[in-house]
């Protein structure tokens, strides 16, 4: 029961109606639309009958999702920097976009000890441009900035994060996306404010793995390039603790907020944890022992690495507020979550529709799952 309203996000309404038919025919600009989450954020979108534009940086690989995928045929897509302000405003001005989806980031702690400053440009900066384009458009409604877990100072508790935590971070890119969490606050008080103008909100996403993954220092990418390759998988932070998530689940929680940001307006601007059940909560030692076992053979080795840059051992979120209050929670158990992943990546063969396809039957699997769970 939401402002005396019921209302389901999710049902057995039709495609079409799921999310109260909110991004039916809008136009949805992402930004970071050739990234992992952003490309996969943009196959729902499009199953949801949305005008989806992206604006970002070429894919890296011809193995990224966005490619295999074929999406640069499904959307209209724009290369650029998130750093440059003229050519995103542009963007903005031509397309005109109701709501903006903000995942254009440096997004590798490793990456951000090679270089930080493209990782502060980048994450403080461009979330920044991102918002003052949005203020100079007045046909934007919904703005959500898409951060980290690891935004927040992080004290290796036992328990989960709640997003009222302290913000901060011993890396350039945890310290970059607490950055970009303090810019989110103060834009939402100091120029969106009035109930005319966007509604913003923040989120943050555990560890989040699915099929087109490849960028660097990536667990599941690299298991699988050692399977295929016949080679041992090698671990360097074996007993590092992560709530490993399948990018469905987080991706259901940002079109679930959205959703409601549309409908119900300043409500809903706040940041919000999407994370998966406690049990998901493994180590990266387990993590791999269930790919190798789902893969039917393989083996690994650790290596330990003395002159390794620190990275956190233990980092949870709390999700009580998007559980009580947008009526959001994590459908996938741990061997849902792999099996999903696995799926996605073994597609040798394939055709890039048939790859599209297979996503779209992994969401339409996701959604029956959530039925199930509410029935």
């Amino acid at each position: 029961m939401i402002c005396g309203i019921k209302i389901k996000l999710f049902g057995n309404r039709g495609n079409k109606n799921m999310f109260e038919n909110i991004y039916n025919n809008k136009t949805v600009l992402i930004t970071g639309d050739t990234g992992f989450k952003g490309s996969w954020l943009a196959i729902w979108l499009l199953k949801l009958g949305a005008n989806v534009v992206g604006y970002g940086l070429k894919p890296k690989t011809d193995k990224d999702n966005y490619v295999i995928c074929d999406l640069k045929n499904k959307i209209t897509h724009i290369d650029g920097d998130i750093r440059n302000y003229n050519n995103l405003l542009d963007v903005f001005n031509t397309y005109e976009p109701e709501i903006v989806f903000h995942l254009a980031a440096q997004a590798l702690v490793m990456n951000s000890y090679k270089d930080p400053i493209n990782t502060y440009s980048t994450n403080i900066m461009g979330t920044v441009n991102m918002f003052e384009a949005v203020r100079k458009t007045s046909s934007v409604k919904v703005v959500v900035n898409v951060t980290s877990d690891k935004c927040y100072e992080n004290n290796e508790w036992i328990y989960g994060y709640r997003e009222t935590d302290p913000m901060g971070g011993i890396d350039p890119y945890s310290a970059s996306k607490g950055a970009s969490e303090i810019i989110t606050s103060s834009y939402i008080r100091s120029f969106f404010n009035r109930e005319e103008l966007a509604s913003v909100a923040s989120v943050r996403a555990g560890n989040v793995i699915g099929g087109g993954d490849w960028s660097e220092n990536r667990i599941v990418s690299d298991c699988v390039c050692a399977l295929n390759n016949n080679e041992p998988i090698i671990i360097r932070n074996p007993d590092a603790i992560r709530p490993w998530q399948h990018v469905l689940e987080p991706i259901s929680g940002y079109l679930t907020l959205g959703s409601l940001l549309y409908i119900y307006r300043k409500k809903y601007s706040s940041p919000w944890n999407f994370a998966p059940s406690y049990k998901n909560t493994v180590s990266v030692k387990q993590l791999v022992e269930e790919i190798i076992k789902y893969h039917k053979d393989g083996k690994y080795i650790i290596k330990n690495d003395i002159n390794k840059k620190h990275e956190a051992t233990l980092l949870c979120l709390d999700v009580s507020k998007a559980i009580n209050i947008l009526k959001w929670k994590p459908v996938l158990d741990f061997n849902q979550t792999v099996k999903f992943t696995m799926d996605e990546y073994l597609i040798e063969g394939f055709t890039k529709e048939e790859v599209y396809n297979q996503r779209l039957e992994h969401i339409e699997r996701y959604i029956q799952l959530r039925k199930e769970l509410e029935e």
